[in-house]
């Protein structure tokens, strides 16, 4: 019985208390954590961040350039017959051509252009994509996607413009 009773009386040791309540972060851990390997892997995402960031910032420059002389400047200096912002004639199908004017219609579109037949035939303008103030006065064809409009009897979505005078 002698051997029960010291068996008892003895405490156990708790595994809360056994261990400490602040770690010592030596260099050597630090060290194991920085491996050759997972620093190769962090400069790779770095170099892959700042080409695709810089690829990116460069995809909104079509509106602002001349797809074959260079920088727009002035819309007066635009040589007849220059094409000027977005490609994708999908997404911008539907055409029309006139003098472009300020203005819209009860709050519908920045410019408008003057097509022969009256003010029934305008058509209402608006661009994220094209500065169209450079071209006011100029006779223009545009190449857009028709909005709902309340207003205007046309309302466009310009993505691409050809002077035409």
């Amino acid at each position: 019985m002698d051997k029960n009773i010291d068996q008892v009386q003895k405490p156990k040791p708790n595994p809360v208390q056994a261990q400490p309540l602040i770690r010592n972060f030596n260099a050597d851990s630090l060290k194991s954590a920085f491996t050759p390997k997972v620093l190769a892997i962090l400069l790779g995402v770095v170099v892959v961040g700042v080409i695709s960031g810089f690829l990116l910032s460069q995809v909104g420059t079509l509106s602002t350039k001349n797809i074959k002389n260079g920088t727009v400047t002035s819309g007066s200096s635009v040589a007849v017959g220059t094409i000027i912002g977005s490609n994708d004639t999908t997404t911008f199908k539907d055409t029309a051509q006139g003098t472009l004017k300020e203005g819209g219609i009860d709050g519908e579109g920045a410019y408008h252009l003057v097509r022969p037949g009256g003010d029934s035939q305008n058509v209402y303008l608006t661009s994220s994509s094209v500065d169209l103030s450079q071209f006011v006065g100029r006779n223009i064809k545009v190449w857009g996607q028709t909005q709902a409009a309340q207003h205007a009897g046309w309302l466009m979505d310009v993505g691409r413009i050809q002077i035409l005078q």
